[in-house]
């Protein structure tokens, strides 16, 4: 009997979902305080599964053979044809409500920010995406799922009201996914959105609710409303891992172009510069070369670095106390003991900045890196680092990044790129690595 082609597991304690499952999205496991890291992960079986050598426009169509929903769709007698017209009809109302559907963004050399940074500098440009952000692609792929499940009736629950915290580009981008699939969403902000946003957001029909913080409640206030949200019965349609694993398979699609564009030449990147703020985007990409490797693409997976603020950086905390724990030489057998430690241990490595924290970037200062973990680990394995970076630096970056490509990508957006100044200014960076960055959000 041979196996499923993905199947989903918790990378905290191991839980396998069962076969069958409609919605794998948070292990059965997860304890409020059991201090265990629960993420279901998307696990591909190389012997059923192949990385696509079709050129679709679409990358939900292009790479569907990758994603869970594909194979528990065709499970229930879904065909393709039939799993690529439900996400083409999905795409053509995203594009009514949103202006735009889901093509594949530009990845090219910048040659005015390699002058810039002293290697080949290349730049993945996702600020013409749906919503203008990278975010849809996180929320398109978790209602493609939610739509496979709905026509195959394998779940009554999917008519319930979905739910995400967000203080901009992951709100707007829920709210045009949902908008286009008639759903209604429960948007859960902190005091301080941009106007501009919640006007939009109420404009998209969805629910919004303002959370000031409370006094002595450590953590960020729409992210707890958004937890009880939840526990009442919403769906996680979240940018979160812990809420919903599979928030990160629509996510690697970036990582999936990025490999396409690189493997006909042999090539691939030494390094990977990442923002990171909650997660997710890092996590995606780290697992979108994974895959790759596993399916035998000749692109390797390149050293990757997340950048954070000097105001907050909860990953940073996180990754060198992992370090410590490995000891002086970093070795493949250490690095799964002490992740398997700090997995099952997370309030020794993770916890929400004691500060409020505060950016010019302010989408990446989340109070905790909710899907720190596959980050950090994608860090150790890669002989990669966490990059600090001061506010003037992240200001410099955004207006190199605008001067230089002429892309319109906002401060958050741009943040990666500070990341690779600093470490040019170190001098970690040769002239002949070719180093890539992602302008992740336009500015508003």
């Amino acid at each position: 009997m041979t196996g499923p082609a993905t199947t989903v597991v918790c990378a905290g304690c191991g839980w396998v979902a069962p076969a069958e499952e409609a919605l794998p999205f948070r292990c059965v496991n997860a304890r409020s305080g059991d201090d265990v890291d629960h993420l279901m992960v998307r696990e591909l079986d190389p012997e059923h599964v192949a990385f696509p050598d079709e050129a679709h426009p679409n990358p939900f169509v292009r790479y569907r053979e990758l994603f869970h929903a594909y194979h528990l769709g065709l499970a229930h007698g879904l065909s393709d044809a039939e799993y690529v017209a439900l996400v083409e009809e999905l795409d053509r109302a995203v594009e009514r409500v949103g202006g735009r559907g889901f093509v594949a963004t530009p990845f090219a050399p910048s040659p005015g920010l390699s002058e810039a940074v002293g290697c080949e500098g290349w730049v993945k440009d996702e600020t013409g995406n749906v919503s203008g952000s990278h975010k849809a692609r996180h929320l398109m792929g978790l209602m493609i799922h939610l739509l496979v499940v709905e026509r195959g009736g394998l779940a009554p629950a999917v008519g319930a009201d979905l739910a995400i915290a967000s203080c901009g580009n992951a709100a707007l981008a829920a709210a045009v996914a949902a908008a286009a699939a008639g759903r209604t969403l429960r948007v859960f902000v902190p005091t301080g959105a941009d106007p501009g946003v919640l006007a939009r957001l109420e404009e998209l029909g969805a629910k919004v609710t303002v959370c000031p913080r409370e006094e002595g409640v450590p953590g960020d206030p729409a992210y707890h409303a958004l937890r009880r949200a939840l526990e009442e019965g919403a769906l996680p349609f979240t940018c979160q891992g812990p809420d919903n694993g599979l928030t990160i398979e629509g996510g690697e699609t970036i990582g999936y172009e990025m490999v396409s564009e690189l493997a006909p030449g042999g090539g691939g990147l030494d390094r990977l510069v990442v923002q990171v703020g909650g997660g997710a985007l890092a996590s995606s990409c780290i697992r979108a070369f994974e895959d790759a490797a596993l399916l035998e693409v000749p692109v390797a997976l390149p050293r990757i670095h997340a950048v954070q603020t000097e105001g907050a950086h909860p990953l940073e905390r996180a990754y060198r106390r992992v370090r410590r724990r490995i000891g002086r030489e970093v070795t493949p057998s250490g690095v799964v003991a002490a992740m398997a430690y700090a997995r099952t241990h997370r309030s020794e490595f993770m916890w929400p900045w004691e500060e409020e924290p505060r950016s010019v970037a302010h989408g990446i200062v989340d109070d905790e890196t909710y899907d720190w973990a596959a980050v950090v680990a994608g860090m150790l394995a890669t002989d990669g680092s966490p990059v600090l970076v001061s506010e003037e630096t992240l200001i410099q970056a955004n207006e190199l990044a605008r001067e230089a490509t002429g892309i319109d990508v906002d401060p958050t957006g741009s943040a990666g790129l500070a990341g690779l100044l600093e470490l040019s200014r170190r001098g970690e960076v040769g002239r002949d690595e070719r180093v890539a960055v992602l302008f992740t959000g336009v500015r508003r």
